[in-house]
């Protein structure tokens, strides 16, 4: 990834339905969503130039916002549009594309009556999230303090910014601690999912992963669930509790920016990067690099 920060570029970025200089696409600081947490957004892989699962993506996004209380003023086309248009201007083949939706400045307060939706869309390069040594050997997992809260507790199906906080929060402890990310836990103490992917077991020849009640079911998830069907591997979506953990032979992530990825360790416990992973992680690439 480019050294440069992220608001000192060249290119372009969509900015309620235009094109403006990558420089001069900037919000108020009385933004309602940088105060209350509202802003719902996507991210989405670009593979040759083309997105991957744009429509499913864009989708997500529209339906995030109404879980969060307001209507995105585009279409899902005009939102697909957008998204490969700033991807053939800033001339990305390998990258990244972010969509966010926000509320505006026009009050401020807890209520957000009458305030204006904005959105916008970036694409950038992007390369692999934990490198290309981790796509082989694994990342570490560090348990969090904190917990995915329930359903009734927060909007928890939609990728709404807020929902967020407690991801930083948990990965940068992993971090400082020599770990790469942490592994949520939700409200019932059960095994969730990473700061950002959703994550699989490999126990006796089959894929156990949590049921996504709260927290989202990743578009990459499925993608992969499809996958290990062709394969004829049978998927169980259970509740899992941490000490179950030491009964996996293999652990993996997925996500859009993690894709596929290994596990090697969850706190103590260590895991080797077997067979089943390394299939679903050339079948996810096959795909990626292939798709129409």
């Amino acid at each position: 990834m480019s050294a440069l920060p992220l608001e000192d570029r060249d290119g372009v970025i969509w900015l309620d339905g235009e094109l403006v200089p990558w420089r001069d696409a900037k919000v108020h600081v009385l933004t309602h969503s940088l105060h209350y947490g509202s802003s719902v957004f996507e991210g989405e892989r670009v593979y040759n130039g083309k997105i991957f699962k744009l429509r499913e993506h864009s989708q997500r996004l529209l339906d995030s916002a109404r879980i969060v209380g307001y209507e995105i003023p585009y279409s899902l086309e005009q939102i697909e549009a957008a998204s490969r248009l700033v991807v053939e201007k800033n001339s990305v083949t390998t990258g990244y594309v972010r969509p966010i939706a926000w509320r505006g400045s026009e009050v401020i307060g807890v209520s957000a009556k009458g305030v204006k939706i904005h959105v916008g869309i970036a694409a950038f390069p992007w390369p692999a999230y934990y490198g290309e040594e981790a796509r082989r050997n694994g990342i570490k997992l560090l348990t969090s303090k904190w917990r995915r809260p329930a359903p009734e507790c927060a909007p928890t199906a939609s990728k709404c910014a807020g929902l967020y906080m407690i991801c930083t929060l948990s990965r940068d402890a992993a971090e400082a601690a020599g770990y790469q990310d942490a592994l949520m836990l939700d409200y019932r103490g059960q095994v969730a999912e990473a700061t950002g992917a959703n994550i699989f077991l490999v126990m006796d020849g089959k894929l156990h992963t949590p049921k996504p009640d709260c927290f989202l079911d990743g578009i990459t998830r499925r993608t992969v669930m499809d996958l290990a069907r062709k394969r004829g591997y049978e998927i169980i979506e259970r509740a899992i509790f941490p000490e179950e953990l030491h009964r996996a032979q293999e652990v993996f992530l997925t996500g859009t920016a993690v894709e596929v990825i290994p596990i090697g360790v969850i706190d103590e416990l260590k895991f080797t990067v077997g067979p089943i992973t390394q299939q679903l992680q050339a079948d996810y690439s096959a795909l990626t690099q292939n798709f129409a």
